[in-house]
């Protein structure tokens, strides 16, 4: 837990009150308790109360939430934990009550937020939310007066306004792991090969297959390399020799074992063609390159019956790059994607339209315009000593982190009215001087160590905490839509 406290914002306060809050819901109900979990929040509930504490508070069955009956069993109560539906897809408002009340959740715990600045029809709605709530609140409790906060400004950004970045493969050490490996509350599982002597590989069999190690700031050669672009470190060995000058790791050798093996699983794939290829051609999309005619490099991977939801990445991504896609060339894509996966695509594709991912060309080119009014892209970008955010992607600065660094450099968004009408929904700005941030939206590493990254410049006094709704990369960025 002493790696969550570091900051001006003590984030274990939000651990010790979650797992209070789980503890009193269990209490309620008295006597031997089963518990049936939504798959997805199995992981996120060990966080905070491991199963040694579910169990001194007799629960002593727990069962995936499935379409099936439960087994018979010896318990006085079942208790259901599930999460919403999708926002985007099922139209399930639940999501957003639910994001308001985790933000009043925050303010109960770290003082009021007295400023707020939002981008998209998500966050208006969440904002709205949240001060009706607590004008309710505040009618039927008195307000507490003088109480202190930690958070200065709240920035709500709707993942709609910025469907770019999490599609673009992610750099950063930390990145490139999730993109890989997936990191599922904060585990990665690895092939075990590159973890063993030549004497344990030689043995007649293993139990495992997979290493699973825990990445998160506790681990503090990981917390010192995991925002570093991985193509920084041209070799695993010069990685060896970057973590040999750090002389507080020194004593560290099994970390330094650890994240060897871990960085030579990801080099094997990062000096992959297919993988060089790939990151080819979202740059060359990311620099508006041929992105209105169909792209050779998609028609190959089609032919050659890549995975489809690979193919689908980079397919929207240059749809959102060039503003839309021609008739022609979206037509010719559904077409080539049913002949080879079949009706399975068509679903797919379908579901990516619903949420604006894949669309027609039509009117004004946004992305071309606010490339060059933000500096989305830049070529100069020094991955070894960057100076711009730009590094996460090499190439590319993630556009909600663009919003971002405007607001808490600038005091605003006055200077950036030109653009803001290319970007869906509606703006919430009051103008801030500020020294610690609340960022809230659909989160992915890139954009995590692009603010770590603002908030250690010489020129900032921010200090950022990013509260969200999920962490994401391009994969499940798309699985949660079309396997929805």
């Amino acid at each position: 837990m002493a790696h969550l406290q570091g900051g001006k914002v003590d984030i274990s306060l939000i651990q010790t009150s979650a797992r209070n809050n789980l503890i009193n819901l269990l209490e309620k109900c008295p006597g031997k308790k089963a518990i049936v979990w939504d798959n997805n929040l199995a992981g996120p509930v060990g966080l905070v109360a491991q199963y040694t504490i579910l169990r001194e508070h007799m629960v002593t069955k727990m069962y995936p939430l499935r379409p099936t009956p439960l087994p018979e069993t010896d318990v006085d109560h079942v208790i259901f934990i599930s999460r919403p539906k999708e926002y985007t897809i099922e139209n399930d408002p639940t999501y957003l009550y639910q994001t308001a009340q985790a933000i009043i959740y925050l303010q109960k715990i770290y003082g009021p937020i007295p400023r707020v600045w939002g981008k998209g029809d998500a966050a208006k709605q969440i904002w709205e939310l949240v001060v009706r709530l607590q004008r309710e609140k505040n009618n039927i409790e008195e307000p507490k007066s003088n109480q202190p906060s930690c958070i200065d400004q709240i920035l709500l950004i709707d993942r709609c306004v910025d469907l770019i970045s999490p599609l673009a493969t992610q750099l950063t050490y930390e990145g490139l792991i999730d993109e890989i490996f997936g990191i599922n509350n904060s585990t990665a599982n690895f092939p075990i090969d590159h973890f063993l002597t030549s004497e344990e590989r030689s043995t007649e069999s293993l139990a495992e297959d997979k290493k699973q190690i825990i990445l998160n700031s506790a681990d503090k050669l990981y917390a010192d390399i995991r925002d570093r672009n991985f193509n920084a470190e041209k070799s695993v060995q010069e990685m060896k020799l970057y973590v040999q000058r750090l002389p507080q790791i020194l004593a560290k050798k099994k970390q330094l074992a650890t994240h060897t093996a871990i960085a030579e699983c990801v080099k094997e794939v990062t000096d992959s063609y297919d993988f060089l290829d790939t990151l080819q051609a979202e740059q060359e999309f990311l620099n508006c390159i041929e992105v209105d005619k169909p792209s050779a490099y998609i028609e190959e991977m089609v032919a050659q019956n890549k995975p489809l939801v690979k193919v689908l990445r980079l397919m929207c991504l240059q749809c959102i790059a060039g503003s839309g896609l021609k008739p022609k060339v979206l037509e010719s894509y559904k077409r080539d994607l049913v002949q080879v996966y079949g009706l399975e695509a068509l679903l797919a594709v379908t579901k990516l339209e619903k949420v604006g991912l894949l669309k027609l060309q039509s009117g004004t080119r946004q992305y071309t315009v606010l490339r060059k009014a933000l500096h989305l892209t830049m070529e100069d970008t020094s991955e070894v000593n960057p100076t711009d955010i730009s590094y996460v992607h090499s190439i590319y600065a993630p556009l909600s982190i663009r919003l971002a660094e405007q607001v808490t450099r600038n005091g605003g968004l006055k200077q950036l009215q030109d653009v803001l009408g290319l970007l869906p929904g509606p703006t919430l700005d009051e103008s801030p001087s500020v020294s610690t941030s609340l960022i809230s939206n659909t989160s992915d590493a890139p954009t995590i160590s692009a603010l770590r990254f603002l908030s250690q410049q010489e020129d900032s006094n921010v200090e950022f905490v990013i509260a969200t709704t999920k962490i994401i990369n391009g994969t499940t960025f798309l699985k949660s839509i079309i396997e929805n």
